[in-house]
């Protein structure tokens, strides 16, 4: 007898078929669920750095660095070229102000000073030739004043005699007139005799004033000379410390030629590099602090030097109250330099989120934590700790800041612990 066989309703090869139709719709799901919106990328959180934007005190800062240096150097350059013959001390060494540190040679130099001597030495001789001409000359014209005045006295004698004896007709008019004739004649030699030493005497007082100006003159240059000779000995010119010397014996140096410098130790500056970034920012009294054998210790700009080179330009500073004690010449120091006063901000802590983002987005984390997602925002300045919120942030606000290196374009990052 035949049986009836009932039907199967789920055969093998209907249920494999379901099973491919749910896997393909799963698929389809979850390619349109990843592809459509924001992409994603899973990130372990104990591989990034998770900071809260807080509000705080902020001030502008900039790391520079320093040379310690003496508040004051004077530079020691050869007056006069000549060969290095002697060094009388070694660079380091503490000085006297006038205390002799070396001793140049030059022949042409001490040529010059004999010479020069020598023709002081002549025109002194001849200035006092010429003054005792002068006088000799003067002495005659005198004795010649005093025969002209002798002469004169008996010529008037004779006249005024003679003149009375013709009033009594004792002598003839003959005799008169050659006695007048006599005294009229001495009379007037003797003005020319006095107009004669006059202007002797002028003229000799006018060739000892340019004797005694050109003697004068040859003395001057005598002393210049001698003080030229002088400065072949090179001297300290105030108290301190030698540094720098250059010059070793038999050494030849040009007139002009640095040798080294005198570091006056009454205190010390700093001279600073900075950025000339910050150029238009930079004007005298903007302090700095640095921290020195566990201490720390303030700063401020006294002068700036506007001169740019290889980017940067310099500034000096000096130490607010007394400079630390141990502190040394050369030494370099990390100073933190404040470009504006302290006041309050939105803090954003630094990190290396800005290499990729340059400041103008970031990632946010959500309150739950699981997600963080890109915002917009707008920094101002910053410091060595933290950048100034501008917009875009609020306190309280989880943010990552470490490098968003490996996140190319993703737009959302889903956090796993």
């Amino acid at each position: 007898m035949d049986r009836v066989l009932q039907k199967r309703k789920w055969t093998t090869k209907k249920l494999l078929t379901i099973g491919g139709v749910t896997a393909l719709v799963v698929l389809i799901g979850a390619s349109y669920y990843f592809t459509s919106g924001n992409s994603k990328l899973n990130v372990e959180t104990d591989r990034i750095t998770i900071s809260e934007v807080q509000k705080g005190t902020f001030q502008e800062t900039t790391p520079v660095n320093g040379i310690v240096l003496p508040e004051n150097s004077i530079y020691l350059d050869a007056m006069e070229g000549g060969r290095v013959e002697e060094r009388y001390v070694e660079d380091g060494t503490i000085m006297k102000a006038g205390q002799p540190i070396l001793r140049l040679s030059n022949t042409d130099l001490e040529l010059s000073l004999v010479n020069q001597e020598t023709s002081v030495f002549n025109l002194l001789t001849q200035m006092q030739i010429a003054q005792n001409a002068a006088q000799q000359n003067t002495v005659s014209k005198l004795n010649q004043m005093t025969d002209v005045d002798n002469t004169l006295k008996e010529a008037e004698r004779i006249y005024l005699l003679d003149k009375h004896l013709y009033e009594q007709k004792a002598i003839g008019l003959q005799e008169f007139k050659q006695a007048e004739n006599t005294y009229n004649y001495n009379l007037q030699k003797k003005e020319l005799t006095k107009r004669i030493l006059s202007q002797d005497s002028v003229s000799t007082k006018q060739g000892v004033e340019q004797a005694r100006q050109l003697y004068n003159g040859s003395q001057n240059a005598l002393q210049l000379t001698r003080k030229k000779v002088g400065d072949l000995v090179v001297r300290a010119p105030v108290d301190g410390q030698l540094t720098s010397l250059d010059a070793e014996i038999g050494q030849n140096k040009k007139q002009g030629e640095r040798l080294g410098q005198i570091d006056v130790l009454t205190g010390y500056k700093v001279r600073v590099d900075v950025d000339e970034h910050y150029l238009s920012r930079i004007i005298t009294g903007l302090k700095g602090t640095f921290s020195f054998a566990d201490s720390n210790y303030n700063l401020q700009i006294k002068k700036v030097y506007t001169q740019v080179t290889n980017n940067r330009f310099q500034v000096d500073m000096e130490f607010i109250g007394k400079a630390p004690k141990g502190i040394r010449r050369g030494q370099t120091l990390q100073i933190l330099l404040a470009l504006s006063d302290a006041k309050q901000a939105v803090l954003l802590p630094r990190g290396g989120f800005f290499q990729q983002t340059g400041g103008n987005w970031i990632f946010k984390v959500n309150e739950s934590g699981t997600m963080a997602y890109k915002v917009d925002m707008q920094l101002g300045s910053q410091n060595q700790d933290y950048f100034e919120v501008m917009q875009g942030l609020k306190p309280g606000d989880k943010v990552i800041t470490s490098s968003y290196e490996n996140y190319g374009n993703i737009q959302e990052l889903v956090l796993k612990k």
